[in-house]
């Protein structure tokens, strides 16, 4: 059996995400656990899927905690030291719904999901009637936010916020119940768009991108003043930043900004700074810079990876992937309301601004495409791309194990890899050439899909 995807399980909940499923996973759970700590988003299924999932865990004998609706970051804290099952599709449509499980605020591992779906595979019973387990509520979001303004106000002083302005896009999700609260806590004028919670994502789609963004962006260019702007997905674990004309930030440019800050705070000899294969080399410079070093590992998996770090005794100072933070000084979880927090006041420290916090970063043209290659192409597509990739690029350095990965002389560089979740083999690539470079790669790819033998 194989549900889950790279980011816990999530589809349609009549036919995949179904609350006969939610209550197998509760039971798979329950089964391993004293106390299961279950939370959920603004989702219309919500409600029905907490409480499949209650009555799962409860079943196996364990203690269901019902945490309500909180951001899945909020859900992860309240997991330290038990378990945790958050009911959420993320950015995906409102008729979707997903689960994400956690043990003492991690993620689950591929180890641990492969466990949940060899029970979920074979034929469970419920406990005796005397070890069914109870059911209480708890609410941990207070504690949650107010930890995030403790961890934020490390950084900058509320002072230092008082002469900014933050436009803050909730997306009619989860972000609404923290990323303002905590912003106005640290000193920020915080101006909210879409900030009540509604299933139906009433006010833009889940998913923060240029073209959702569009309310958010226009507000933030017409702020006068020292202005950003920050959108969330559905459950406030993404994080897109928008400067004072409108633009977004690239999401790498981020991704060096926090790797940066993280490893000259890091008193480790060597800090480690983990993020994925289609991550910009502008990270690799900024952390090489501020003395740590750069490791990467499969998209969809940091927390495998930041474990694999630290059993082979390594500091991680950073974890990120596009629009997605690791904070693992605040814990070991993807969080969006942290970043919001800290870049934040790493903006109003700076004199200029966001500017003067990226100036110092190599910004070169960046690309992706998606090349459509049907889910039974992609591994003979990708096995015959190990060595089509290379021969194009002769000079290359060639890196095969997350995909085909060319780092060429001057600096650009580019990624090949088949979607975890689309039709897709997808190509990215950074060059002062991109349009050339791209456009080059993906004849390669094109030419393999349409010609590979199943």
């Amino acid at each position: 059996m194989d549900v889950f995807g790279t980011a816990g399980i999530r589809g349609d909940v009549r036919d995949q995400v179904t609350p006969s499923l939610a209550l197998s996973v509760g039971h798979a759970v329950g089964v391993d656990a004293e106390t299961v700590v279950i939370g959920r988003d603004g989702r219309v299924t919500g409600q029905s899927l907490a409480a499949a999932v209650a009555a799962g865990v409860t079943s196996a004998g364990a203690r269901a905690l019902r945490a309500g609706m909180l951001p899945t970051p909020a859900l992860a804290k309240a997991s330290e030291g038990r378990y945790g099952i958050m009911l959420t599709a993320s950015h995906n449509p409102p008729s979707d719904n997903g689960l994400k499980l956690f043990i003492d605020g991690e993620e689950y591992d591929s180890d641990l999901e492969a466990t949940i779906e060899d029970r979920l595979a074979s034929t469970h019973e419920p406990t005796t009637w005397d070890r069914f387990g109870s059911v209480e509520r708890i609410s941990p979001l207070d504690t949650y936010r107010a930890a995030v303004v403790d961890y934020a106000t490390s950084i900058a002083t509320p002072g230092e916020l008082s002469a900014l302005t933050v436009v803050v896009d909730c997306a009619n999700g989860m972000a609404a119940l923290a990323t303002p609260q905590v912003l106005r806590s640290l000193g920020a004028h915080v101006i909210t768009l879409n900030g009540n919670v509604d299933g139906h994502f009433p006010g833009r789609p889940s998913k923060p991108t240029p073209v959702t963004l569009s309310d958010c962006r226009a507000m933030v260019a017409s702020t006068e003043g020292p202005v950003i702007g920050i959108g969330h997905d559905g459950d406030a674990d993404r994080i897109v930043v928008i400067d004072s004309e409108g633009e977004i930030v690239h999401e790498d440019t981020i991704l060096a900004v926090l790797a940066e800050h993280y490893v000259r705070r890091s008193d480790a000899d060597e800090p480690v700074v983990l993020t994925t294969p289609n991550a910009s080399d502008r990270i690799d410079e900024r952390v090489r810079i501020a003395g740590g070093r750069t490791e990467r590992t499969r998209l969809g998996y940091l927390h495998d990876g930041i474990e694999r770090r630290r059993n082979a005794g390594e500091t991680v100072a950073f974890a990120g992937e596009p629009w997605k933070h690791v904070h693992p000084a605040f814990g070991p979880w993807i969080d969006g309301v942290v970043s919001a927090a800290v870049l934040t006041a790493l903006i109003a420290s700076e004199s200029d601004g966001l500017n003067g916090v990226r100036e110092p970063i190599t910004e070169r043209p960046y690309r992706k495409v998606n090349v459509d290659c049907p889910d039974e192409l992609k591994v003979p597509v990708m096995n015959r791309l190990e060595t089509k990739i290379p021969a194009a690029f002769p000079s290359a350095t060639i890196s095969t194990d997350y995909g085909v990965r060319v780092s060429l002389p001057d600096d650009s560089w580019t990624l090949v890899r088949p979607s975890g979740t689309e039709p897709y083999v997808r190509v990215y690539a950074e060059s002062p050439t991109v349009d050339d470079l791209i456009g080059t790669v993906r004849d390669v790819v094109t030419e393999t899909v349409e010609n590979v033998d199943v």
